[in-house]
């Protein structure tokens, strides 16, 4: 599987050998690596959540549990794909973890190809994430272009309303929608309402609601 270079996997442990053996395993595959002693110690380091591709995470550690973890990434809007290590008897947590969004979790102790395995998936998922958050700031920026008038006109023309219809929704004559939906396909670089739709709804999939 070919990765990005700026791709990091982020390894959350707080047992220093056991992290250290995931290290080399993990950058045995080709992967980047960094590694956190503590949730505390990885919230201070990974601050891009662009470029994390999946992050290991036991699931008990001292002060921060990895399930505390979970919850402030996903309060702080993090995608980043989970796969969760956990002990003996701690697969109740772990089954927990995973219907908050974890993609995996793997039980102490387990073999080397079943952590590729887990973390290969986890990379796939993570890199179509930042895909597509690419591509929800590309038409963000666009959007950004448009006066508020313009964004607008923009929504009315994407829901599929002619001029006319757009004039009498915002009160304005059909002359100046026509000046103002130029301006939008122009500043967008979109040729129809149907593209304006699509750009509308990755920037915002609740844009057209």
């Amino acid at each position: 599987m070919t990765v990005p270079e700026d791709i990091l996997i982020h390894l959350v442990d707080d047992d220093a050998a056991f992290r250290r053996s995931l290290v080399f395993l993990l950058e045995s595959m080709g992967w980047t690596v960094a590694s956190h002693a503590s949730a505390e110690a990885f919230l201070a380091a990974a601050t891009d959540p662009a470029q994390a591709a999946c992050l290991v995470l036991d699931i008990r550690m001292p002060t921060m549990s990895g399930l505390e973890l979970q919850q402030v990434l996903r309060q702080r809007g993090w995608q980043t794909p989970i796969v969760f290590i956990t002990g003996h008897g701690d697969v109740e947590l772990a089954v927990q973890a995973m219907k908050h969004g974890a993609c995996d979790f793997l039980e102490k102790p387990f073999k080397d190809q079943a952590l590729i395995d887990a973390v290969g998936r986890a990379v796939k998922l993570g890199c179509a994430a930042r895909e597509q958050m690419a591509r929800c700031a590309e038409a963000k920026a666009l959007l950004d272009r448009l006066s508020p008038r313009e964004l607008e006109v923009a929504r009315l023309v994407a829901l599929g309303l002619p001029n006319k219809l757009v004039g009498r929704e915002l009160d304005i004559s059909e002359k100046t929608v026509h000046v103002h939906r130029h301006h939008v396909m122009e500043k967008t670089g979109v040729g129809s309402a149907a593209e304006l739709a699509r750009l509308m709804l990755r920037a915002d999939p609740a844009a057209l609601d």
